[in-house]
């Protein structure tokens, strides 16, 4: 996340909700509808106990906090925190969740928080946004403010998706996107101190086939969803 991204997502800010509704009108689904579906997964998939009243989880790239209520239904007692290098997404985020999480800028290089800080750190269609030659490094930064053994959940852009590939070229805050395919994550992860990153793939319905749809857990292995997700957990000491 580097300055110039700042500005890019500061500029759509206002309208970041009505572009993205747009960008995935293919799918016949509402923005509302993946953040809560991603929550869910993560609730699904992780160890963490959505009853432990010290657990806390980190919304990385949080944006404008679509997630963020999701994520505090899904671990109720667990303390909330989202961060994001855009400043006017974290207002519009702030004035709407604040009851549920609170919110921190990030300079695009080091976290605002310390180390070893969270139990699970959840990410959603960021890293495209990051410049490649930053990858590794904010993976690292992420790995530092999990405890050892703690939770991320990476979900990404399937870049073998005809579909994918054409919502993102369509997209106007996707201008600049750079896709990673999950073989690159599962990589880069490793290399950032990582432990059994395991990757699942994940939308592969839209509303219109949405019948279909509790066949995706079964699919997980099926390299063609729209997006796909990583679980990893962070190296132990």
């Amino acid at each position: 996340m580097a300055t110039e991204k700042n500005a890019e997502f500061d500029r759509y800010a206002k309208d970041y909700g009505d572009l993205h509704a747009e960008s995935i009108r293919l799918s016949g689904e509402t923005p509302e509808y993946f953040a809560r579906y991603k929550a869910q997964e993560v609730s699904r998939c992780s160890t963490l106990l959505p009853t432990d009243p010290d657990a806390r989880v980190l919304d990385f790239g949080c944006g404008i906090g679509g997630t963020i209520p999701h994520l505090a239904k899904a671990f109720p007692a667990a303390s909330i925190h989202g961060v994001d290098v855009s400043e006017e997404s974290l207002a519009f985020a702030s004035e709407k969740h604040a009851d549920k999480a609170s919110f921190a800028n990030s300079d695009g290089s080091r976290l605002p928080y310390q180390d070893a800080s969270f139990d699970l750190v959840f990410t959603s269609c960021v890293f495209h946004h990051i410049e490649p030659n930053h990858w590794v490094e904010s993976l690292r930064e992420i790995h530092r403010v999990l405890k050892p053994g703690g939770e991320f959940f990476f979900f990404e852009h399937n870049p073998w998706n005809p579909v994918t590939r054409k919502v993102v070229r369509e997209c106007p805050f996707d201008e600049h996107a750079v896709l990673l395919d999950s073989r690159t994550a599962t990589r880069l992860m490793r290399e950032a101190g990582f432990a059994s990153p395991r990757t699942r793939y994940t939308l592969f319905f839209p509303h219109s086939l949405s019948i279909f749809r509790p066949l995706e857990r079964f699919m997980g292995a099926i390299p063609i969803g729209a997006q796909y997700f990583i679980r990893a957990t962070a190296k132990c000491n």
